[in-house]
């Protein structure tokens, strides 16, 4: 069923438009329901007061009438009525009113009150059952204006008509009841109505029209940004992580999705790159590592293959091709040691075991352990520390090495006679290290990469050229793990200086474990 459906039918902006439509067909709906019955309610209480209305004109219009005719007869006033005449035989009644199909009392039917009149005549005002004279008026239907229609509704009129308006030459009559009745009005309440439904029915099929014009613009609206990150999920599950959304300002609900799918995309994107990198750097640090190998291993089979073929070979060669062996395990067994911890380090499998200590304890230590080396060397190490202690968080063990790697470089690379200083001092943002030597000095062309894994210059020094390569790579990521930084700074022929900024607070979040 739904492959017959179109794909606009079963989406969410078809829905969107469907449910806003359902909302606006159900208000017209119970809007049709309820508005012709409040007002159908409404016209006939207005065509009740209306016929009030006119039931009060006619009965004015009699009163007048009856006054008209009595006043008709010159100085004295015409009879309507002699004493001792019967109610319904008086003939100034049926003169002044009419006949039920002509006269005065009809004409009022037709213009004034639309509908049938009766006039009742009442012997006493106290009993209005008691009829002496009646006078219906029916109105046709014939009579009807276009569109007019009958009310099932009547309303009557009473009003009392004093003595006088019954006298001859002064004679008294009793007091009569005279009441002016209303019924079966043709009204415009029928075809008002009707044409009220229609003008409704038009609305409500333009309103219809309307809702589904801003329905499918407000429905586009509210899809827009969802399709836009459809397609962005659909670009990034292809490959492309650079890709982002707009972030709308329409709804909050869908600019806060919009945000976190960036934030997802960014991260991913950065883990990927991460990733790549990592597996870049795995590659070429393999790539390094079998050519590190290969020559001790090289220098290995050569020495063995010497000493294998060669049957007759003085005790000094073989001692000799012996000791270049043991030299050659001691640079594999080295080499395996720095890899091994570089790789701990760089992977974050290393736990810092940060303390709160004095960093001039880390410092004397590493020139302590250090001082029998310079002086076998004959350069003059010295350490210069302020009075006060400078604590701060930090691996003492880790950061031992830092130091006991640089102080040991600049020994090295120092001739004898030479000087290595290291030094601690305080700063506003932590403390900084600084290990500084008299020595041979790096080409400034090779400083930005003495922290790479392997490097050991394109010149080489002998002294230089005998190490792995790994010492500096070690010092930068063991100080990158502390959210510090290592700057060198160096002169060929006058020394190199190494300094190692340590920030006071150390962020738990750094790329390797951290135990407090």
């Amino acid at each position: 069923m739904r492959r017959l459906v179109p794909r606009f039918a079963t989406g969410l902006r078809a829905r969107l438009v469907f449910a806003f439509l359902a909302v606006v067909a159900i208000s017209l709906a119970l809007v049709f329901i309820t508005l012709p019955r409040l007002l159908d309610g409404y016209f006939a209480q207005q065509s009740t007061q209306d016929l009030q209305r006119r039931a009060n004109e006619v009965n004015l219009f009699i009163t007048q009438e009856l006054l008209q005719y009595q006043a008709s007869g010159g100085e004295a006033p015409r009879p309507i009525l002699v004493p001792t005449e019967p109610l319904s035989a008086a003939d100034g009644v049926r003169s002044a009113l009419g006949a039920p199909d002509s006269g005065f009392v009809f004409e009022l039917a037709k213009t004034v009150a639309q509908a049938n009149v009766t006039v009742t005549i009442s012997t006493e005002p106290d009993h209005p059952e008691q009829v002496a004279y009646e006078l219906f008026v029916p109105l046709g239907d014939e009579l009807a204006q276009p569109g007019q229609q009958r009310e099932p509704i009547s309303i009557q009129s009473p009003f009392s008509l004093p003595d006088q308006f019954w006298t001859q030459s002064g004679a008294g009559a009793p007091l009569r009841l005279v009441t002016v009745r209303l019924s079966e009005p043709f009204t415009f309440r029928a075809q008002t109505l009707q044409t009220i439904v229609e003008v409704m029915a038009v609305a409500a099929i333009l309103a219809l029209i309307a809702a589904v014009i801003t329905s499918i613009f407000i429905a586009d609206r509210l899809t827009h940004p969802i399709r836009r990150l459809t397609g962005a999920a659909r670009a990034l599950s292809e490959g492309q992580l650079d890709v982002r959304v707009v972030r709308p300002s329409s709804s909050p609900e869908v600019s806060e999705l919009s945000d976190a799918f960036n934030a997802m995309a960014e991260r991913l994107q950065n883990s990927i790159e991460f990733i790549r990198r990592d597996r870049d750097r795995s590659r070429d640090f393999l790539a390094d590592v079998s050519h590190e190998l290969r020559t001790p291993i090289a220098a290995l089979r050569t020495f063995n293959e010497l000493l294998a073929d060669e049957t007759e070979m003085d005790d000094a060669t073989r001692n000799e091709f012996i000791e270049q062996s043991r030299q050659q395990i001691e640079r594999l067994d080295w080499l395996a040691t720095n890899l091994l911890e570089l790789s701990k380090l760089e992977s974050g499998l290393v736990l810092l075991d940060m303390r709160p200590d004095d960093l001039r304890a880390v410092v004397e230590s590493s020139v302590q352990q250090a001082m029998p080396s310079a002086e076998r060397k004959g350069v003059t190490l010295t350490v210069a520390v302020p009075d006060e202690p400078i604590r701060q968080r930090h691996d003492p063990q880790r950061l031992g090495q830092v130091l006991g790697n640089l102080i040991g470089n600049a020994i090295k690379f120092t001739p004898a006679g030479g000087m290595v200083e290291v030094s601690l001092e305080k700063t506003k943002e932590g403390a900084e290290v600084r290990v500084a030597d008299t020595g041979v000095g790096i080409d400034p062309q090779e400083l930005p990469m003495v922290f790479e894994r392997f490097y050991r210059g394109a010149q080489a020094h002998e002294s230089r050229a005998a190490g792995s390569g790994l010492g500096l790579s070690i010092v930068r990521s063991i100080v990158e793990m502390h959210d510090g930084r290592v700057a060198i700074s160096s002169t060929p022929g006058a020394g190199t200086q190494v300094s190692v900024a340590l920030p006071r607070d150390v962020s738990v979040s750094s790329p390797a474990a951290v135990r407090a």
